[in-house]
């Protein structure tokens, strides 16, 4: 027997449905066919051979010489032993017509050589049974439903109602289910919602609209007339066109509804009436507005609570009987009041400050006696970290009379509030001695039909101009305009009307006569209909600045005529060499107009290494020292090497970061030139006064290369050569000629022009280039030559030829003044020592003799052009002038100064700022 709620209604019908007769439900043994119902014949083998009574037409099998079990349902089947079943109370379900089930109750007895199975039709009572089940276990399980909804957490209510209607909807076999309420806005929308697979009628928080608003007021017993078709608003809510609601009504006003989508109550729940599905829906419903209500108020609490305390506010109460006074809790823990926020009066004004304490105790009385409610901004002691008096704003008011007198208020920190009045107020008379002493007039103009009218001025006019508001109000302040501001002066209350607010600058006359540049700022001020009501401006005194951005103007074209006609070349430039201005005659020299070198990179005229000579200097540029001197070597196109003094100046800003660079040039090819050829002229002085010494170094060579012919030659005319006599002579001829070789050449070298630009060189060459010119000279004229070999190797920047030459002058110099102290002491060791060391700063070569030093008062001029202590013939005097130039062009120092056995010279060449270029 098919069951709807899985409960079987045998056992709940057994007890009233017994044989007459027969208390332990025992069937008669000898029982005429009924006329009513059905009666079924049986032969011994269980098969029916006959079917009789008004019900055998509503069987789905009505054919014979079938098993029993053939017309039964499934869950009615018998045993094959028929015969135990005699004496029995049998209710069994049989298939209808239809697919319908037919529930029939009787008793198989013995009947001619079979069986007769007499039965009645029990299917009202069985549904009756069914349907009484049915309401106790939905009323049940709603109560259950309810309890789980009634302790849930904010966090799980939602969920838990999901759950609920997922069991409900199982239960009654509900295709959709939803539960409606209320949002703030007043809106209907869905709450929770459970369905089944593939029939989903509602989403989640789905808006409903008003569309229940017309129903609220009506009855369960209204709502179950209701239909589609009568009230379209449910077409909205059950778009497929079937459904079922039930409302939950508190207090007469319906708060939830409950929505059953895809389901016809009448059809698919017979059992249950409107009064089950009230009582259902009642007990849901109740539980869950309940719990979201009580959740409501217990945020709204802890919000409130929370609020109160942020704000330092609370109520507070007054029993004039005991004189005592209850304050919020979270309040009295402000004040730092125990005892629940109970106190006594005195206790409280104990808490008030002594300023505001008798006006609170006189208006309180008032209060008491005469019902007259007041507002007080008081001092309150607070405790804690800020312990002090705060400022609270108190109400209080009075209900009832007599005993039933209540006074009740409210506290509220305006400690803020008042805060900001203080410095409010001290702004607006700071505003107001700043008014009156700055030398700014603030004034005010009245709209009055079109026109303009002054109204208000500060107190600054009297002090600037010296008129008085009167004397401007009476048509003075036309007439002091100076002549050529009127059409400004005029134009600006036109502009102030037309646009709202002017900017413009004209000239005032003063009381004594003299005129005041002012800057005139106004802006028009609108009613709420949008008409001009009033000008509010100032005029500010730009006299001072005005004359001053004058004279800058002057001084900058004053400046701009100097840079554009200075003869000298003027530019910026930022640090990665990139042109942002040029004058004329640095234009005119690179051959390009100045608006051409905009943009334009310095660097295309210099050479790798001047360009990374160029910004090491650039970075070496600082705050504390921002100018630098060089001399730098242009590379102009199709003209020969230009050679300019340039002097830059660093622009930094506040970091210390360079962001420009100001420089000025000049052309100093022309010395340049003029240097070089003084540099090979004494170079080839040099070579002059060493021409003597050169003749003997290349007789040297060529004696011993005579001498080793004139005895070959004897050797052949006695007829005795033999070979390695000569091939030894051969050799000594060869070694000769290399030597000779090695001398024209280095001399050749020597005596050549050196390049146009600085190179990269080991002074260490120079210093040996220097030492096998001279060497032999001076060894041939007992002169001792010492240089200790050195275990290093750095690289300078300028050209090792003029280093020799400086290195030769100094050793030559060293030389004359040897021979001179030979002439006078016959015994006298003549001897050059050269060093050379590396030090941080640079290496450091020395040229030291011992032939007694330089008189001190000669030391000074020693570097001077022309002067020379060598008798008249034997020097020009522009040896060590010319040395001094070539050391300083290349960056290093030339110093002379006397040791103990002589003179010594010192040249102190810097490091190359990229020694492997």
């Amino acid at each position: 027997m098919a069951s709807w709620f899985g409960f079987n209604p045998k056992n709940d019908l057994a007890a009233s449905n017994q044989a007459p007769g027969d208390a332990g439900a025992q069937a008669p043994l000898n029982m005429t066919p009924s006329p009513a119902g059905l009666s079924l014949y049986l032969d011994t083998q269980g098969l029916v051979t006959r079917i009789a009574g008004p019900l055998a037409a509503r069987l789905a099998v009505t054919a014979t010489q079938r098993p029993l079990n053939d017309y039964l349902c499934n869950s009615s089947a018998l045993a094959a032993d028929i015969p135990s079943y005699q004496q029995q109370l049998l209710e069994l379900d049989f298939n209808g017509r239809g697919g319908s089930v037919i529930t029939l109750r009787g008793w198989l007895q013995a009947y001619a050589e079979g069986w007769l199975l007499q039965l009645l039709d029990v299917s009202d009572l069985v549904e009756q049974a069914r349907s009484s089940d049915l309401r106790r276990h939905v009323l049940a399980e709603a109560a259950d439903f309810a309890q789980r909804l009634g302790y849930q957490s904010g966090e799980r209510l939602q969920t838990a109602t999901v759950e609920v209607l997922c069991e409900l909807r199982q239960r009654l076999r509900i295709p959709s289910v939803a539960i409606a309420l209320r949002d703030q806005a007043g809106e209907w929308r869905v709450y929770a919602q459970q369905n089944a697979y593939n029939s989903q009628a509602w989403r989640d928080e789905q808006a409903l609209g008003r569309v229940f608003d017309d129903m609220s007021q009506a009855s369960p017993q209204q709502l179950s007339a209701l239909t589609l078709t009568k009230h379209p608003g449910l077409q909205v809510l059950f778009p497929q066109g079937l459904g079922f609601i039930t409302p939950y009504q508190h207090q007469g006003v319906t708060t939830a509804w409950l929505l059953c989508a895809g389901f016809d109550a009448q059809l698919h729940a017979p059992a249950l009436q409107i009064a089950d599905w009230t009582r259902l829906f009642d007990q849901i419903g109740s539980a869950l507005t309940g719990r979201i209500q009580a959740l409501q108020q217990a945020h709204q609490q802890d919000r409130q609570s929370a609020l109160q305390g942020l704000l330092g506010a609370g109520w507070w109460t007054f029993n004039s009987h005991d004189q005592r006074l209850q304050l919020a809790p979270e309040l009295a823990a402000t004040l730092g009041i125990e005892h629940a926020g109970e106190l006594e009066l005195s206790a409280w004004l104990e808490h008030i400050h002594g300023s505001d304490r008798d006006e609170f105790r006189v208006r309180l009385n008032r209060l008491v006696e005469g019902g007259h409610s007041f507002i007080q901004c008081l001092r309150l002691q607070v405790a804690g970290p800020c312990a002090g008096y705060s400022w609270y704003r108190l109400q209080a008011l009075a209900k009832g009379v007599g005993k039933s007198l209540r006074i009740y208020g409210f506290l509220i920190d305006i400690s803020d509030i008042k805060e900001q009045q203080a410095k409010a107020s001290q702004a607006h008379e700071r505003l107001s001695n700043l008014i009156a002493s700055a030398p700014a007039v603030i004034y005010v103009q009245r709209h009055d039909d079109g026109a303009l009218l002054l109204e208000f001025c500060s107190d600054s006019l009297q002090p600037l101009l010296g008129w008085s508001l009167a004397e401007l109000q009476a048509g003075l302040l036309a007439e002091i305009v100076h002549p050529d501001d009127h059409e400004i002066f005029f134009d600006r209350a036109r502009q102030l009307l037309r646009s709202g607010a002017v900017s413009c600058r004209y000239r005032l006359r003063d009381r004594q006569g003299q005129y005041h540049w002012l800057l005139d700022e106004s802006k028009l001020l609108r009613d709420e209909l949008g008409r001009p009501r009033e000008a509010v401006g100032l005029w500010l005194d730009i006299t001072e600045a005005t004359l001053a951005a004058e004279r800058i103007r002057e001084s900058e074209e004053r400046y701009r005529i100097l840079v554009e006609d200075s003869p000298a070349m003027i530019c910026r430039y930022l640090p990665d060499l990139t042109l942002n201005f040029a004058n004329r005659p640095l234009a005119d020299y690179l051959e390009r107009s100045t608006e051409q070198l905009i943009g334009v990179n310095l660097g295309e005229w210099l050479s790798s290494e001047q360009r990374d000579a160029f910004a090491q200097r650039l970075l070496g540029l600082t705050p504390e020292q921002p100018i630098s001197t060089a001399e730098i070597c242009m590379q102009l196109p199709g003209r020969e090497h230009a050679w300019w003094v340039w002097a830059d100046r660093g622009i930094f800003d506040e970091q210390g970061k360079l962001v420009e660079v100001q420089a000025v040039g000049r052309d100093n090819t022309e010395v340049r030139k003029a240097q070089q050829q003084l540099f090979q002229g004494a170079k080839m002085a040099t070579l002059g006064e060493m021409a003597t010494g050169m003749a003997h170094e290349l007789n040297q060579p060529l004696n011993v290369m005579r001498m080793a012919v004139a005895n070959t030659l004897k050797r052949i005319s006695a007829g005795e050569v033999p070979a390695e006599y000569l091939e030894d002579k051969l050799k000594r001829i060869e070694a000769q000629v290399l030597r000779a070789a090695r001398i024209v050449d280095h001399m050749r070298v020597f005596g050549r022009r050196s390049e146009a630009e600085h190179a990269l060189f080991d002074p260490m060459q120079a210093i040996e280039g220097a030492m096998s010119l001279l060497r032999d000279g001076l060894l041939g004229k007992g002169v001792e030559l010492q240089f200790a070999p050195v275990d290093f190797r750095v690289r300078v920047s300028g050209h090792g030829d003029q280093l020799e030459q400086v290195l030769i002058n100094l050793m030559v110099n060293a030389r004359d003044a040897l021979f001179s102290r030979l002439e006078r002491e016959s015994d006298f060791a003549p001897r050059i020592a050269l060093s050379a060391t590396l030090l941080p700063e640079g290496v450091l070569i020395e040229v030291q003799d011992n032939a007694g030093g330089i008189e001190p008062r000669l030391l000074e001029r020693i570097f001077e052009p022309f002067f020379t202590t060598k008798p008249a013939g034997k020097g020009t005097g522009l040896g060590l002038s010319v040395s001094f130039g070539i050391i300083e062009q290349m960056g290093g120092q030339l110093r002379a100064f006397n040791r103990e056995e002589g003179a010594c010279f010192s040249i102190l060449l810097p490091p190359a700022l990229n020694p492997n270029p």
